[in-house]
């Protein structure tokens, strides 16, 4: 049985700290530090939370219809089976070290440093602008719907799906093994460098030098903006491309089927075995 919190006000240090089956309601969590701190089965709704670290060392909850103002830094950590909906997110670093979440239907305006060294993640229509290193040492993760703008994102992450998404970011998917993303636009600088197992169905992708130092690359009916060059260097790739590329560079193995191909360079740094295949695909 929860037991009911309802248009209150609470400050300073640990207020609720060590709460356990709780709700609350159009509760304000001013300035202070640690409101909610160590607690399980908590629901919040219509609350405002204004201090910082508000919701760290939780088991259970269930926020939804929230705000997080930009003094409610560092919101939930080190918490775990938790649902976030519905929510306006205007603090950074919100959310870190968590297990079993799922995220709907949330407007970040600052994603500095979130989602950080997190596993089994569900995102659902959010949208997340300003920040750096989004999902950073992340891992399981089911995105349907992301709008991100952010740089360094997906980075040092396993065994990530991302469906109908837009991802604006410099340096996406570094590092990562296991990465599927379908039906989605990429845009950005160097994406998905030193990779390994990502593939990329159904996409359009926009920005310089993508997709090089990849292991076992997958290209599946994507589409390349014009500013697409020098692609797939050091890359074992595997590719059906249905528009013109600018340039391709130093491919290590594999085979690319392509619409056209205005540059192929092969220079003294091509790496062995040096034996992929390109193939122009008639229109």
């Amino acid at each position: 049985m929860q037991q009911l919190i309802q248009n209150q006000s609470f400050q300073g240090e640990r207020p609720l700290f060590n709460s356990h089956n709780i709700k609350l309601i159009n509760v304000q969590i001013l300035e202070g530090e640690s409101a909610l701190k160590e607690g399980s089965n908590l629901e919040c709704e219509k609350c405002n939370f204004f201090g910082m670290y508000p919701l760290w060392h939780i088991t259970g909850g269930n926020i939804h219809d929230c705000h997080f103002d930009t003094r409610a830094r560092a919101g939930i950590w080190y918490s775990q089976n938790f649902e976030v909906s519905n929510c306006q997110i205007d603090a950074p670093k919100m959310f870190r070290k968590l297990k079993d979440f799922k995220i709907s239907n949330c407007n970040f305006t600052n994603a500095e440093e979130t989602l950080w060294c997190c596993d089994n993640i569900e995102l659902f229509k959010v949208k997340a602008i300003n920040g750096n290193n989004f999902a950073l040492d992340s891992h399981n993760f089911k995105v349907v719907e992301l709008n991100l703008v952010s740089k360094y994102v997906f980075q040092n992450c396993s065994n990530i799906t991302i469906k109908d998404s837009i991802i604006d970011s410099k340096d996406a998917f570094w590092e990562t093994d296991n990465v599927i993303v379908e039906n989605s636009i990429l845009k950005g600088e160097y994406l998905g460098w030193h990779s390994r197992n990502l593939t990329l169905r159904n996409c359009k992708i926009i920005g310089t030098q993508p997709l090089c130092y990849a292991d076992n690359l997958v290209i599946d009916n994507c589409s390349f903006d014009e500013n697409c060059d020098l692609a797939f260097e050091d890359s074992t790739v595997n590719a059906t491309i249905n528009t013109r590329m600018v340039s391709i560079k130093n491919p290590k193995s594999g085979k690319i089927k392509l619409k056209g191909l205005d540059k192929l360079i092969i220079d003294e740094y091509v790496k062995a075995p040096n034996d992929c295949k390109i193939e122009i695909i008639e229109s």
